[in-house]
């Protein structure tokens, strides 16, 4: 049986991963600074914590992080920890640079030290591109990153393909592109419109308040973008990967969506609020996934559409 370690469990992907690991026979730990007092609510909601095993592990601290591999011995390591949202990170740049860079660095650095063949797969970010033009982003577009977010992104992008270099660690790093479900918390936009409409559907009198509606994305269904972290791991040679759609749409197209779901004209009940622009935006965010379905076999079943229905469904 195999092990794996997934660090950053309690989030949207982890959960998802730890569910997808246990249905192919893994043996599945998942870490959390404290786990001793952690809720994994995710975890429950997808009937799965009881089959899971627990680790505290403080991503930052590399005795922390040394103490567990060692322990758990796991095949593979799955790190999805570190401060996950871009609004946020411009108040809190240092906390995201450390908890995404540092985090990752002490992984490869505790991989490294105990020379253990473990596979590690590091979620990078669509983010790192920044401004791409208009075109879509593969593997080989440079980055340019915009926020303090993307920049500690980029930064484990680069420490882990240095030490695949370097060291010869088997080392993946994924760059996906927007990926929702139910599983969202509600300071994502996405969570926030998809609330928003099915409360005001209840009789709700509140006001969807939102910021710079043209900007574009390139949204995906986060069960299946889970599918090709799995599978980046199973193949014989580490590599990076674009993970995507191909296929961007903007936020006032989601909005819309969200609303004609629920039988709304979403200009009745949205509202532009200038104080949640944030200081730097991608106008447009679309990523090439071709080298993922070339290599991996993987492509994208679900659209933007099909993402806000199955969210609406499930709230």
């Amino acid at each position: 049986m195999k092990k794996a370690l997934i660090c950053g469990i309690s989030g949207q992907d982890g959960a998802y991963l730890a569910k997808l690991l246990l249905e192919k026979g893994y043996e599945v730990y998942g870490t959390s600074r404290d786990a001793q007092i952690s809720s994994f609510r995710n975890l429950l909601r997808l009937g799965i914590r009881d089959r899971i095993k627990f680790e505290s592990l403080v991503p930052t601290d590399f005795r922390s992080v040394l103490q567990v591999i060692s322990k758990v011995k796991p095949d593979e390591i799955y790190n999805l920890a570190g401060q996950t949202s871009v609004g946020l990170s411009f108040e809190q740049p240092v906390e995201t640079l450390e908890s995404i860079a540092t985090g990752t660095l002490n992984f490869l650095e505790a991989i490294r030290f105990t020379h253990a063949p473990i596979k590690f797969y590091n979620a990078g970010s669509s983010e790192c591109f920044g401004d791409i033009g208009g075109f879509p982003a593969d593997e080989n577009t440079p980055f340019r990153p915009r926020s303090p977010y993307a920049v500690a992104k980029a930064t484990a992008f680069w420490q882990v393909a240095n030490y695949r270099e370097a060291y010869d660690i088997f080392a993946c790093s994924g760059i996906l592109f927007n990926h929702e479900s139910p599983l969202r918390p509600q300071r994502f936009v996405t969570q926030k419109i998809i609330a928003a409409a099915c409360n005001i559907a209840k009789g709700n009198q509140e006001k969807l308040q939102l910021g710079n509606m043209s900007v574009k994305r390139d949204w995906g269904w986060a069960p299946e973008y889970i599918e090709a972290m799995y599978l980046m791991l199973q193949q014989s040679q580490p590599d990076d990967y674009v993970i995507a759609t191909g296929i961007s749409s903007s936020l006032e197209e989601f909005v819309a969506e969200a609303f004609n779901c629920v039988g709304l004209n979403w200009r009745d009940h949205v509202i532009t609020d200038t104080s949640l622009l944030r200081p730097t935006d991608l106008a447009i965010s679309q990523g090439n996934p071709v080298k993922a379905k070339e290599k991996l076999g993987w492509q994208a079943k679900y659209k933007m559409s099909d993402v806000v229905r199955m969210m609406v469904e499930a709230f």
